[in-house]
């Protein structure tokens, strides 16, 4: 199979409700779409989701990074050991531009994926394929009264692990997570979200102890990177630290020096595709280090597609699942069936497309994309 070109789009969907955390308001999807075209018609999907205050990337600057290598893909991506191979040969590029990679490798291997009549899982050799999988209720940082809303129809809809966007004002999040003291929820059920609010450990302990034994873990609570803080903010509170910004790479790994203490937010995207993300969670895995597969905001089923492969190579070491909201959040969504989970945050692998291959999805023809430089 040969991949002949790679076009670019964009699919700026608005979401239904205005998502919001201490880094970013988003009320519409940012992606870069690929399309790889092969000879004989077939197209592959993939996508990304850049994000300037994770790894600094525009939608702009990936359709670029697209344009610069898609000569020297198109040529030398013809398997998945050809595809590895291409990573390995340009891997310092791939690490500054991840989202940009990231759609045209779902692109490539949902090409490769329909030419060998297999789904990712197969096509990776990871399992057979995708899990069932229960996803966490994610709450962002909104008005209280809107927040108690989202709450109650996350609760009607059956779901038990919640993720609290925190605002940093302790009367703010006092609110925000006195439900879950008034019905005794267990911390085990409940993480927060920082997205790297704190300067120093002692802002952040301090503000976590005001806030009682209410969560199990934290994500990125200070800047990213602050291994050293954020470790002695794990000791301090008694809280497992969750990294996200702080590990984009396997090598960032070795930094956590105490397993036991982190747990790793794996998102395609940021990652940089799907194959580096397996080798995130299987050294993860090999250290002792618990996963989150989780998502950016607004993707669309493709990369929730690709996301379940990567749940399905290490299902020992994922703790946690974020993601699967499609029409729960887009407007609509890109593909003619959307993956999203349905009561208690439930998504069953019966119910997720398996139709030719690769990731068995496909386009919704009244979805519009908006076309970037032609490549």
């Amino acid at each position: 199979m040969q991949i002949r070109r790679l076009k670019t789009f964009t699919f700026p969907v608005p979401f239904k409700r205005v998502f919001r955390h201490a880094a970013a308001s988003r009320r519409h999807a940012e992606n870069l779409i690929v399309a790889a075209h092969a000879d004989d018609g077939t197209i592959g999907y993939g996508e990304g989701c850049p994000r300037l205050y994770v790894t600094g990337e525009t939608v702009g600057g990936c359709a670029a990074f697209v344009n610069q290598h898609a000569a020297s893909f198109c040529a030398d991506v013809g398997s998945v050991d050809d595809l590895r191979a291409w990573i390995d040969a340009h891997s310092d590029a791939i690490d500054e531009n991840p989202a940009a990679f990231c759609a045209m490798e779902l692109a490539a291997l949902d090409l490769l994926g329909k030419a060998g009549g297999c789904n990712i899982e197969q096509l990776l050799g990871v399992a057979s394929g995708p899990p069932d999988v229960v996803y966490t209720a994610v709450l962002g940082d909104m008005g209280l009264l809107l927040y108690r809303w989202q709450l109650r129809g996350f609760r009607v809809r059956g779901f038990t692990d919640f993720k609290v966007k925190l605002s940093g004002s302790l009367g703010r999040d006092r609110a925000k997570l006195a439900p879950f003291v008034s019905r005794g929820s267990s911390p085990a059920t409940v993480r927060l979200d920082a997205n790297n609010l704190w300067e120093t450990p002692e802002q952040c302990a301090a503000h976590l102890e005001a806030l009682g034994d209410i969560a199990f873990a934290v994500e990125e609570p200070l800047q990213a990177g602050d291994v050293e803080g954020c470790m002695r903010i794990a000791q301090q509170c008694r809280v497992k630290i969750i990294a996200d910004e702080s590990v984009r790479l396997t090598r960032q790994l070795e930094a956590l020096a105490e397993p036991s203490a982190w747990i790793v937010n794996v998102r395609v995207s940021k990652m940089g595709g799907i194959v580096r993300s397996l080798e995130v969670v299987a050294a993860a895995a090999s250290a002792g280090i618990d996963v989150i597969v989780g998502c950016q905001v607004g993707e669309t089923s493709l990369l929730t597609r690709a996301a379940l492969a990567v749940i399905a190579s290490a299902p020992g070491a994922v703790v946690g699942a974020e993601g699967a909201f499609g029409t729960h959040l887009l407007a609509r969504d890109l593909t003619d069936r959307t993956i999203m989970w349905g009561y208690g945050g439930m998504l069953r692998a019966q119910d997720v497309p398996d139709r030719g291959g690769g990731l068995g999805l496909r386009l919704d023809p009244a979805a519009i994309l908006v076309p970037l430089e032609d490549r």
